[in-house]
């Protein structure tokens, strides 16, 4: 096992890139994610399951670079305290769920839990690459939905930075450096794993 300070250590044998994954609020402001790169991520979202094989999940990318007026409202639409770390990332995604059914127009109830097993698979490919991911709950939704446009259809779900995880001294809060520094820690299966009945 790795004795970087924010693989997990598990408790039974679980795949490289599960152990390795974490979410860094430092990224590294001089590595751009290539092009070619970013299509990987998103091949693996592609194949994520889904109900009646709906696919809910839409991204939209923003980037300084090459879409720099979304990307800087997208970025405003962060609450403060995500602004401050993820205006270093490279990349911001806006994940968002298709909130009918395509097959008949009927409410999808698990548009949201489908999208985040999109995210997920994203999220794994990416470790695999040596690409950080962060996703962030704390935004305004209305305004993050003008940011980028998305159809009424369609709910802001999460936004994601991505790049590579920079040096944790270039955050600008304390509490955050520290948090980037800790172990990994999670509930011990007993807690959440029940046989037969809940117990």
């Amino acid at each position: 096992m790795a004795s970087h300070p924010k693989h997990a250590t598990p408790d039974h044998v679980i795949v490289d890139a599960i152990r390795e994954r974490w979410s860094p609020r430092a990224f590294d402001s001089s590595r751009e994610v290539a092009r070619g790169d970013l299509h990987r991520l998103f091949e693996a979202a592609r194949w994520a399951p889904s109900s009646f094989n709906e696919q809910p999940w839409r991204f939209v990318v923003t980037s300084p670079r090459t879409s720099p007026e979304p990307h800087a409202a997208l970025l405003a639409s962060l609450t403060q305290t995500n602004q401050a770390w993820a205006a270093a990332a490279p990349i911001l995604v806006l994940a968002a769920a298709a909130s009918t059914l395509e097959r008949n127009a009927e409410p999808n109830a698990l548009a949201w839990y489908d999208t985040g097993q999109a995210v997920a698979q994203l999220t794994v490919q990416a470790t695999t690459m040596g690409i950080s991911v962060r996703q962030m709950q704390g935004f305004d939704r209305v305004r993050a939905r003008a940011a980028c446009r998305v159809p009424d259809a369609y709910d802001p779900a999460v936004v994601m930075a991505i790049g590579y995880a920079g040096d944790p001294d270039t955050l600008a809060s304390e509490r955050h450096r520290a948090q980037e520094r800790q172990p990994r820690s999670r509930r011990v299966i007993a807690e959440f794993v029940f046989e037969g009945i809940w117990s």
